[in-house]
């Protein structure tokens, strides 16, 4: 069964539809592949464990346009994107999309609450971020954080300088790259060991001077991802798989984190599919048992990637 919405399989005959892959989304459900088709709106496809993703790209990679909240953009001109790349939107789209963004900084006017919290990827990989309040914490599941907390509520500006206060006072980044995420959720360590590093560093940001007193505190409680997440299932991966035109992907789910999903191929290789690179491309449903020809990277080639930090 490929992971196509019905429409889509029964529009292929006699001419492709262009539904067009849009990458992946967490929601309270889990997380799923977002679909666009010109006509037929959007569409999500469940990325449940054990089952089964079979798929062949199309002839180019378009951009994805712009998506603010409940509203889609298309690309005005259709323009093509670089296969390997972890964006998907073209260089005018991306400079639309950033023009105002609470993440680029040019949207300071947002008047809803934002959470200020602390992820844990890996004991040497905690950093400091903000994330809407109404998101409910799909920020972190996007981001593929094992373990996290919250340290405080309050107005956008007052996040981003608590943001900016905790990142120097402790030590935290507020970005680092992707590829080390991978490496630690291989081998994490129970949730007991995340708590408690967490939880030293929540003592110490409440401890800080300078934080915005309209920053509301929050009292320390973790939060893991190890069920959604479904890291019991996670192995040690040979390799990305690469996106090039007109290549098949088959296999099977084994678990989802982040934009990563993690497989196993028809041959029985251990493959990552990173949803960022699927973004933007059109596909058509494959055999469930057809072979994997899409080519794939040893992990080692991950961190040369300049792109991927999350």
């Amino acid at each position: 069964m490929a992971l196509l919405p019905a429409a889509a399989l029964m529009a292929q005959a006699p001419r492709p539809a262009r539904w067009q892959c849009a990458g992946s989304r967490w929601g309270h459900r889990g997380p799923a592949l977002v679909w666009r088709h010109p006509a037929q709106g959007e569409r999500l496809s469940p990325l449940t464990p054990d089952r089964p993703l079979s798929f062949t790209t199309g002839p180019r990679r378009d951009c994805v346009g712009v998506r603010r909240g409940a509203r889609h953009t298309p690309c005005p001109a259709g323009a093509e994107v670089p296969a390997p790349a972890v964006s998907a939107q073209c260089p005018d789209c991306a400079r639309l999309d950033r023009s105002y963004s609470v993440a680029a900084d040019t949207r300071t006017d947002d008047p809803r609450p934002y959470d200020v919290y602390l992820a844990w990827f890996d004991p040497d990989l905690v950093k400091v971020g903000i994330t809407a309040a109404e998101r409910q914490g799909a920020r972190l599941l996007e981001q593929a954080a094992l373990s996290y907390c919250l340290l405080g509520r309050g107005p956008l500006m007052a996040a981003r300088r608590a943001e900016a206060v905790l990142g120097t006072a402790l030590g935290v980044p507020d970005r680092f790259p992707y590829a080390a995420k991978r490496t630690a959720r291989e081998a994490a360590p129970p949730p007991e060991r995340r708590a408690a590093d967490l939880a030293a560093l929540h003592q110490r940001a409440r401890g800080l001077g300078g934080l915005p007193e309209s920053l509301a505190l929050a009292p320390f409680e973790p939060v893991h991802h190890d069920a959604a997440f479904h890291l019991d299932r996670v192995r040690p991966a040979l390799g990305l798989i690469q996106l090039v035109p007109e290549a098949t992907v088959a296999g099977r789910i084994d678990a989802v984190a982040g934009p990563d999903i993690h497989l196993t191929s028809t041959d029985g290789r251990i493959l990552l599919l990173d949803t960022r690179q699927l973004a933007g491309w059109p596909l058509t449903a494959a055999a469930a048992d057809a072979p994997t020809t899409a080519p794939v990277a040893a992990r080692v080639r991950e961190a040369e990637a300049p792109e991927g930090l999350f």
